[in-house]
């Protein structure tokens, strides 16, 4: 290590688990609820006659996929690193939210495809079978969607189980409707209508998690992380003249990381010592910002400028 340089690590590795490992349980549970109403609805659809039916219980199928992908991400994602690694496999449950975008996109398509058939022609639905199973399956639903509701707010993969989830539970309040509609009135068009409606909502939350997703993949700053902001507190501490070589990005949900070549005075290091300076770099970061895995670089004045003709 030359003259003026000091590599400050708060971690010797990634974090043992990640966010969405916290919720593992949640998602078995409605894992295996969706398994259920999906039995459920194929029983009903046949013995109802209702088409409707049948295509929620397809729709929970691919749900069921979603859910069993997020948990086998969890899996990966708390191997060990290694040398080839070094993140281990963290990575592996934003590919999961990947994936459960373009199930949820094609989902979305299946319905408005469904819809448009559905008004050309309407099907034959017995309202009154279909509005049971519809209300077993929206009350299923409802308790997937309390126990994911936390985690989607702290985890992209858990977030697409939970829209795969909100999806259902729009599936079957649109299933429900209907069938209230046409066993009422008899207007079979209010199925494709409802198809259509689903659609339309499923569609622009898919595309939002899908940006977020991307933008993970993509190594963007984190939404909740003002780089100037980042800058301007480590320029405040005592002894740091400049800051340059600024990143920071998002291995997986709740596991930030930075990386910082520091412009030290001599005179303030001599007098702080090597480890203060670190110490108080990574206490600014993880009280303001809440980032502790950081990694700096500390040199003196000048140093920047040797770095750029060596690249040269």
């Amino acid at each position: 290590m030359g003259a003026g340089h000091n590599h400050g690590h708060t971690h010797g590795g990634p974090p043992a688990g990640t966010t969405t490992a916290a919720y593992r349980g949640r998602l078995r549970i409605a894992l295996s609820i969706t398994l259920s109403v999906m039995v459920v609805e194929i029983i009903g659809g046949i013995a109802a006659d209702s088409l409707a039916l049948i295509a929620d219980a397809a729709h929970m199928a691919t749900d069921a996929v979603g859910l069993g992908m997020a948990l086998l991400a969890i899996h990966f994602a708390a191997r060990p690193a290694d040398e080839t690694r070094t993140f281990g496999f963290a990575r592996a449950e934003i590919l999961a939210a990947l994936a459960n975008c373009v199930l949820l996109l094609g989902v979305g398509g299946f319905l408005l495809y469904e819809a448009i058939e559905r008004f050309l022609v309407p099907p034959e639905t017995r309202g009154g079978l279909t509005i049971i199973f519809a209300l077993v399956g929206m009350a299923a639903n409802m308790v997937s969607l309390s126990l994911l509701m936390r985690g989607q707010k702290e985890s992209l993969n858990v977030r697409g189980a939970y829209l795969e989830v909100l999806a259902d539970t729009l599936g079957s309040l649109a299933v429900l409707v209907s069938a209230v509609v046409i066993l009422t009135t008899g207007w079979q068009t209010a199925d494709p209508i409802a198809g259509l409606l689903i659609g339309l909502m499923i569609v622009p939350r898919t595309v939002k998690l899908l940006r977020e997703t991307l933008n993970v993949l993509l190594e963007a700053a984190p939404k909740n992380v003002d780089m100037n902001e980042v800058r301007a507190h480590m320029l405040a501490l005592p002894g740091v003249d400049d800051v340059h070589d600024l990143h920071v990005w998002t291995i997986t949900s709740g596991m930030p990381v930075l990386s910082a070549h520091v412009v030290v005075d001599q005179d303030a290091l001599d007098t702080v010592g090597h480890e203060k300076m670190l110490h108080d770099l990574q206490g600014c970061l993880g009280h303001h910002f809440d980032v502790e895995h950081c990694t700096f670089q500390l040199e003196p004045r000048g140093h920047a400028e040797h770095e750029a003709k060596l690249c040269h």
